[in-house]
C-alpha cells in the first residue's frame, strides 16, 4: 500500500491511506509453542541474589551484577559491548529482534554508554548514545565517531558537541543484504591496522558499491573495512551459517566462532582472493570433540593481568543455548596452525533464561560478559512474534579473580602522544587495542615521528621487544605511514610470529614498498609454514601470472595439511582446471529394496540441509553431548515407535531424556518441522536417520505420515518427553 503510494505521489495523485489499511485483514494471533512449566522455570524470570545464585564458577572466580533491566530499562536485549578510551562500558541493544511487527512504532534499539562512577563494580549512570536504530547487530569505536550496522547499511555515526549524544549520521556503504535480519553484517572487530571484520550469515546475498568498485558476497562470510582507505573487501567467503565472534590473538592473527555450529576457526587459510558464488575451503574446526558446544556467540582471548599468569592466551567462547556458559581452552601453536585443549568451564549457569552472547575484558582486567537474557532464542524453533519473546531484559556481568588485584585504569584521552606509546609495551591485548585506536585518530605525521623516535629507544634486550617493533610497525599502517625499513626488518625477524605478521602487513600496507612482489617471494619459501601460508593467501589477491610465481614456490617449500585445501583452490581458479565439489557417491544400505533407497538418498539431502537435523545432531549423527543434543545412533528414540517419533518430529521435542546412557535436560527445543517439510519428505528423512549411523529399522511411509498429522492436528506446542513414554 505504502508503495503505490509512493508511486501515486510521484504523479500528483494522493490515496486515502486510512481506506486502504482498513481492507488489509488483521495479523493472526500467535499462540506459543513453547510450555514453561515443562522447561522447568515457569516463565520466571530470576533477579538479583536468586540469578547470581544460579551461576557456577571455576575455582577462584567469582562473577558480580554489573548492570541489568531493572536499574536501567533501557538495557534490554543487549547483544555486543566495548569499552571507550575512558574505560566507560558501551552497550548495543536491539529489543526489536527478531523483527518489528507492521503497525507498531518504528524500532527503538538503542547503542549506551554505561559507567561505574565510584569504583564499586556496579554501574550508577547510563546514557544513551544513539537511538532509534533498528538491529544494530555490530558496533565499532573509533576516533572519528562509531561505525554501525544499521539493516542494509554501514553507518558512521558522530557526537559533534561532545554532549555524549550521537548528532549525525552518515551512509558510508549500502547493498549489504539483511532479509533475514540477524545474519546481517554483524560482530564488528578492529585488526591490530584498525581495519573492521565483520560477520555476515547465511542465505544473503550483498551488492555493494564502492569507490573501488562493487563488492559481491553470498552466503557466509567476513568483509574486511579500512576506515582510512574508505575501503571494503570480502575478505573470507566460507561455508558457514552465522560467524558470531572475531577475535585476534596476541600476534593479530584472526579467529572466529561458526555460531550455529561448534566450531572456532582460523581465519587466514580461508582469506584468499573471493569467487562469487563459491566458497573457499573451512579451516579445520579447533575445539576438542568432547567439549563443542552450539550455538556459539562471543570470542576473546585471555590478555589480563588480573587472570593468573596460567591461563594467559587461553580462548573463551560462549554459549547461549543448551550449556549456556562460557567454554575455556588452552591453545597452543602446532605446525603452521594451531591446536586447542579444554581447560575449564569457567561459567556455567543453571537459569534457563541466561544467554551469553559477547565478552571482553575491561581496562581494570576483569571480564565482562553481555547477557542477552531472554526465555526464547531459537528463530526456528518458535514464530517470530511467539509471545513469550523478551523484550525487556538484559544483564552485563563481571568476572573476577578472588585472589589478583584489578589493574588500574588508565584514561587514554588524557595521556599525551609519548605516554601513548609507552602503553604499546603493556601486556594486556584490549591496552594495546584501545592505544592503537587513539592514535589512530591523530596527526599522521607526528605520529610516525615520535614513533621512529620510540623505536630507536627500544632496547632489543628488553622483554618483548619483537612485538614492541610489531607494534610500531601495527600503529604506522593504521595511521597511513608504514615505515618500509622497519616492515623489512621485520620481515626478516627470528621469531614466525613476527615474521608472518609482517607478512599480513605486507598485504594489506605494501603497495608503496620496492620489490613487493619479490618480498612475497622470499616470504614463499620461508622455513616455516605459517609465514608461507601467509604469503600464499596474500599472493591469491594479485595478479595471475604473480599469483602463479608464489604458487609454485611454496610447493617447493612444502605444503601441510593447513596449506594444501587453499593451495589447491587458488591453482583451481588461476588455471580453469575447476573441480566440481561432489560428494561420495551415497551408500545406501543393502537392506533397503529399490524404492526405500531412493528415500533415503532424498532423506540424506534434507538431514544435511543448513538448519535442520545436522546442525544439532552433527553429520555424523554423533550430537553434541556437552550441549546438549543428543546422538541418533542407537537411540530407541530413532529405532523404535514409528508414531513418537512421527509426533516428536511434527511437533518438536523438550524435557529430559535419557539417550545412550547419557542425561539430557532436553531445555533445548527441537525444531517442530510440520511446517517445513510434507509428508513425503519427512518419512523420507526419518527413512534416512532409523537406517544411518548404524541403526537398521523399518522405513517410515509417507502414508503413515499423513495419518498422524492430521490425528494431531490439534497439539499447538512442543511434546514433553513425559508425554510420549
Amino acid at each position: 500500500i505504502r508503495d503505490t503510494a509512493i508511486w501515486m505521489a510521484a504523479r500528483g495523485n494522493s490515496m486515502d491511506l486510512q481506506a486502504a489499511d482498513a481492507q488489509t485483514r488483521s495479523l493472526p494471533t500467535v499462540t506459543s509453542n513453547y510450555d514453561p512449566e515443562a522447561n522447568g522455570h515457569g516463565g520466571k524470570y530470576r533477579y538479583g541474589k536468586e540469578a547470581l545464585e544460579s551461576f557456577e564458577v571455576a575455582p577462584g572466580y567469582e562473577i558480580q551484577l554489573f548492570a541489568s533491566e531493572r536499574e536501567f530499562p533501557e538495557l534490554a536485549n543487549p547483544v555486543q559491548l566495548s569499552f571507550d578510551d575512558r574505560g566507560r562500558l558501551w552497550v548495543a541493544t536491539m529489543p526489536s529482534y527478531p523483527h518489528y511487527k507492521p503497525g507498531d512504532p518504528r524500532p527503538d534499539d538503542k547503542l549506551l554508554i554505561l559507567e561505574d562512577t565510584n569504583g564499586d563494580g556496579r554501574a550508577d549512570t547510563l546514557k544513551v548514545w544513539a537511538d532509534g536504530l533498528h538491529l544494530p547487530v555490530g558496533f565499532e569505536l573509533s576516533p572519528e565517531g562509531v561505525y554501525i550496522s544499521q539493516s542494509g547499511h554501514l553507518k558512521l555515526y558522530r557526537d559533534t558537541d561532545g554532549d555524549d549524544r550521537a548528532d549525525t549520521s552518515e551512509i558510508l556503504l549500502s547493498g549489504f543484504d539483511d532479509h533475514d535480519t540477524h545474519h546481517a553484517i554483524s560482530a564488528f572487530s578492529a585488526d591490530p591496522f584498525g581495519a573492521i571484520y565483520m560477520g555476515e550469515g547465511t542465505f544473503l546475498h550483498t551488492n555493494v558499491e564502492t569507490p573501488y568498485g562493487p563488492v559481491r558476497g553470498t552466503h557466509g562470510g567476513f568483509y574486511r573495512y579500512n576506515p582510512r582507505d574508505k575501503h571494503l573487501e570480502r575478505t573470507a567467503q566460507l561455508p558457514i551459517p552465522n560467524p558470531w565472534g572475531i577475535a585476534f590473538d596476541h600476534w593479530g592473527q584472526p579467529f572466529f566462532l561458526d555460531t550455529s555450529g561448534p566450531a572456532l576457526r582460523w581465519m587466514l587459510p580461508g582469506t584468499l582472493q573471493p569467487e562469487y558464488g563459491k566458497s573457499h575451503p573451512l579451516p579445520s574446526n579447533l575445539v576438542p570433540d568432547a567439549h563443542q558446544v552450539r550455538p556459539t556467540a562471543g570470542l576473546e582471548f585471555v590478555s589480563s593481568g588480573h587472570f593468573p599468569d596460567s591461563v594467559q592466551g587461553d580462548v573463551l567462547l560462549c554459549n547461549s543455548i543448551g550449556f549456556l556458559g562460557i567454554k575455556q581452552h588452552a591453545i597452543m601453536e602446532e605446525g603452521t596452525g594451531y591446536r586447542m585443549e579444554f581447560r575449564q568451564d569457567l561459567l556455567r549457569s543453571s537459569d534457563p533464561n541466561f544467554r551469553p552472547v559477547d565478552l571482553e575484558f575491561a581496562p581494570d582486567g576483569s571480564l565482562y560478559v553481555v547477557d542477552w537474557h531472554n526465555m526464547l532464542v531459537g528463530h526456528m524453533q518458535h514464530n517470530a512474534r511467539d509471545p513469550y519473546r523478551d523484550h525487556s531484559h538484559g544483564r552485563i556481568y563481571r568476572m573476577i579473580h578472588s585472589d589478583r588485584p584489578a589493574l588500574p585504569i588508565v584514561s587514554l584521552s588524557e595521556l599525551d602522544l609519548p605516554s601513548l606509546l609507552e602503553l604499546l609495551k603493556s601486556k594486556e591485548d584490549r591496552m594495546r587495542y584501545r592505544v592503537r585506536r587513539r592514535l589512530r585518530g591523530m596527526d599522521p605525521d607526528l605520529v610516525a615521528r615520535a614513533l621512529s623516535d620510540w623505536v630507536s629507544q627500544l632496547d632489543p634486550k628488553e622483554t618483548g621487544y619483537p612485538h614492541h617493533l610489531l607494534e610500531a610497525l601495527w600503529v604506522g599502517c593504521g595511521v597511513g605511514r608504514t615505515d618500509a625499513g622497519l616492515l623489512s626488518s621485520l620481515l626478516e625477524s627470528q621469531d614466525h610470529r613476527v615474521r608472518a605478521a609482517a607478512v599480513r602487513a605486507l598485504r594489506y600496507s605494501g603497495h608503496g614498498i620496492p620489490d613487493l612482489n619479490a618480498r612475497l617471494k622470499t616470504a614463499a619459501a620461508d622455513t616455516h609454514g605459517r609465514v608461507r601460508l601467509e604469503a600464499l593467501v596474500a599472493a591469491s589477491w594479485l595478479e595471475e601470472n604473480e599469483t602463479a610465481e608464489v604458487l609454485e614456490i611454496t610447493a617447493k617449500a612444502g605444503l601441510d595439511a593447513w596449506m594444501e585445501a587453499p593451495h589447491e583452490a587458488i591453482r583451481q581458479r588461476i588455471s580453469g582446471d575447476v573441480k566440481m565439489d561432489m560428494d561420495a557417491p551415497v551408500v545406501v544400505p543393502e537392506w533397503l529394496d529399490a524404492g526405500d533407497s531412493t528415500r533415503y538418498i532424498a532423506g540424506r539431502e534434507i538431514y544435511h540441509r543448513e538448519g535442520y537435523c545436522a546442525t544439532c545432531h552433527q553429520a555424523d549423527g554423533l550430537g553434541l553431548p556437552s550441549g546438549g543434543f543428543p546422538p541418533l545412533g542407537a537411540s530407541s528414540w530413532v529405532t523404535g515407535s514409528e508414531e513418537r517419533l512421527i509426533k516428536l518430529t511434527l511437533k518438536g521435542l523438550t524435557g529430559p531424556m535419557m539417550v545412550n546412557g547419557h542425561a539430557y535436560e532436553g531445555t533445548v527445543p527441537m525444531t517442530a518441522f510440520e511446517g517445513l517439510l510434507n509428508d513425503q519428505e519427512i518419512a523420507d528423512v526419518l527413512t534416512y536417520i532409523r537406517n544411518a549411523f548404524g541403526n537398521r529399522s523399518t522405513p517410515i511411509t509417507a502414508e503413515t505420515v499423513a495419518r498422524i498429522r492430521e490425528a494431531e492436528k490439534e497439539h499447538k506446542r512442543f511434546y514433553h518427553t513425559s508425554e510420549l513414554k
